[in-house]
Formats: structure tokens, sequence, C-alpha cells
């Protein structure tokens, strides 16, 4: 991957009303890199997509592309396409006419123009369609055609705002591939907002989680899950069991009334701290052979495991495990060293 900086957001402030909605937010996004902002409703992530975009100026702070202050340029005049949630396509224009809408306003010639519109139809899929009307196309269909007319400008980011929303899963599914698959094939710079966790795991490259205007953590999507920088990040991707604990000395850490070998190390001798244990580390044993004992209060089977919530010492523990127990059976809970994530406590 090309690691130089095409976008960077400098201490941006952007408050609405006397509400901040960014905080000095800092960012650098990289080039052919897929990106993804992903966050609970109002976390700012759809404000730092139009910024970027041009749609909205920062209260303070600047926007950068490829070195160059562009926070005074119109967005017509950035090198970046916008993808919506609500496709905003002309009904009154067939496929054809709406791919070729940006090209026909650059005044590009018609051999040029049929050129590449018919391989951009065929790139996202609907080669054949051009003479369609938008009525007569479904959801994911349009949602094609609104990225078949971003790209055909060939920008140099595109920026897509939750732009699977509106589709049924399975079909989500199917264009959460397709985008990555584009994204590659493309080779640019790809800005994707969510609310959705998997979503963002599937896809990026790099995920940014952003909480309360301000950026929690960016990293793979391997980091984000198996290493969340705090409370927030850990329950937020993925259900997660969150503990109170004490970092004893370097590799040892006490939470549940017992002592655990962990791989975490570099804190304070009886630190104290918070402990992340996933729901499916958690290995499902006799109440002999468990490190910890507790009672099962509940079970949902999800298809591919079942999901318990399990008392224990009075603390309720989520465990995803393909071991059927039944509610009121006593379990044993095994949990090992590699399993285990320490966070510093109140860290942000």
């Amino acid at each position: 991957m090309d690691n130089s900086v095409i976008v960077s957001l400098k201490d941006i402030v952007v408050d609405f009303d006397g509400q901040l909605v960014l905080n000095g937010l800092n960012l650098d996004i990289h080039d052919k890199e897929f990106v993804t902002f992903l966050g609970p409703s109002g976390c700012g992530k759809t404000t730092t997509l139009r910024l970027i975009a041009g749609f909205l100026a920062p209260n303070s702070g600047n926007v950068f592309f490829d070195g160059k202050n562009i926070t005074d340029v119109p967005p017509y005049k950035r090198p970046v396409n916008t993808v919506f949630q609500k496709y905003a396509l002309f009904p009154h224009l067939n496929v054809f006419e709406n791919v070729a809408f940006g090209l026909r306003l650059k005044k590009m010639d018609e051999a040029t123009i049929r050129r590449k519109v018919l391989e951009m139809l065929e790139v996202v899929g609907l080669k054949g369609f051009e003479r369609r009307s938008i009525g007569q196309m479904s959801g994911g269909q349009q949602q094609r055609v609104a990225i078949a007319r971003s790209l055909v400008n060939q920008p140099r980011v595109l920026l897509l705002d939750e732009p699977l929303g509106a589709l049924d899963l399975k079909l989500r599914k199917e264009m959460q591939l397709e985008l990555k698959r584009l994204q590659r094939e493309m080779d640019i710079t790809f800005v994707y907002v969510t609310h959705d966790q998997e979503e963002a795991l599937t896809m990026s490259d790099t995920v940014v989680v952003m909480n309360g205007g301000k950026i929690q953590q960016i990293g793979t999507p391997e980091d984000i899950y198996n290493e969340p920088k705090n409370a927030f990040v850990a329950d937020f991707i993925g259900a997660s069991n969150i503990l109170d604990g004490v970092m004893l000395k370097d590799f040892l850490v006490a939470f549940s009334g017992k002592e655990f070998t962990c791989v975490d190390r570099g804190f304070a001798a009886n630190q104290s701290v918070q402990v992340v244990v996933r729901p499916e580390d958690i290995e499902v044993v006799t109440p002999l052979e468990g490190m910890l004992t507790g009672r099962v209060e509940n079970v949902i089977f999800k298809g591919v495991h079942f999901e318990m919530q399990v008392d224990c010492e009075g603390k309720k523990w989520l465990i995803h495990s393909t071991r059927a127990c039944q509610p009121g059976e006593m379990i044993g809970m095994n949990i090992g060293p590699d399993e285990i994530h320490i966070m510093a406590r109140g860290e942000v």
C-alpha cells in the first residue's frame, strides 16, 4: 500500500449552535487506502466526511489535500466525489445519462463519454442496462449506478456516506465485497462512513472509531478488535466482558477473585486496570476443570454458536460457545493468556 498522505485534517473544530461536534480532530488518510469512520449516531463521522467533501467549513482548523490547504476550495473543485445513502439519481435520465452527467459537465466529446460510461457500467456489473430508466432498477442496482456515476469522473478519493443503509442484509453483504473489489481495482482512496461494526471490520484497511466528536482509536480491523484502546471501543466493536482487575506485575492480572497469566506488561505493580475478554474466547468446561465457575442464566441459539449469560460471583458474563448448556447449569470457564486484554482505567 502507498503510504503517502492524501487527505489531512488538522486541529478541526466544528460546532453547531454552540454544540461541539468535532473537538480538535487530527487525522491523516493515506493514498489508495480503504478507510472507515465507525461510531454511533451523532459521533461526528458524517460531519468529518462533509468537511473532506467541502460541503461544510470548519469553525477552526484546516483540510489539506496532497499537502495543499483546500479548506476554502468549493466541493466541485475538489478531486473527491460522494455517494450518499439516498442515491440522488436523476429519475428523468436513464442509466447511461445518469453516469454520463459529470462527464457532460466537463464538456467531454461524445465518443469519450460513451467509452467511459460503458466501461464503468461493466465494472459495476451493469453491462447492458444503459437504456433502463432509474425507476425500473432495484435498490442494489441504483446503488451501483450511483457508484458508477461517482467513479467515472476518476476522483482521487471516493466518499461513501452509509451507502448500503437502505439495502437488505443479503444484498449489503454482496455489496460490501463488491465495494472492496472496486476499491482495489480502481486503485483509489475510499473513505466510508458506517455505524455497522461488522461492515467496518469486513471492508477496511483502516478503521477510525469515533465517539463524542473525538477519535477513540485508529488501526487495522484486527487491532481494533483484539487490542481496543478503551472500554468504549471494546464494547462498540462486538460484545465484550469488561471487568475490574489489578495488574499484579508484568504478565499477571487478578480479576474475579483469581490470578491469571496474560501477555500484557508495562503497568505499575498493583495498578487498577480494566480487563477485556471476548465472549468467543472463553472455553466452557466442567466446573472442576474451570478457572472460574458460574451458573448459566439463559441460552440463545445463534445458528453458529450458543450465546449464554452466566452469573459468576455476581458479575454477568456473556459467552459464545458451540457447547450447549442448560439454564441453571453450573459450568467452568477457562481463559488463556492471549485471550485477556488489559486496558488502563479511563483511557480515552
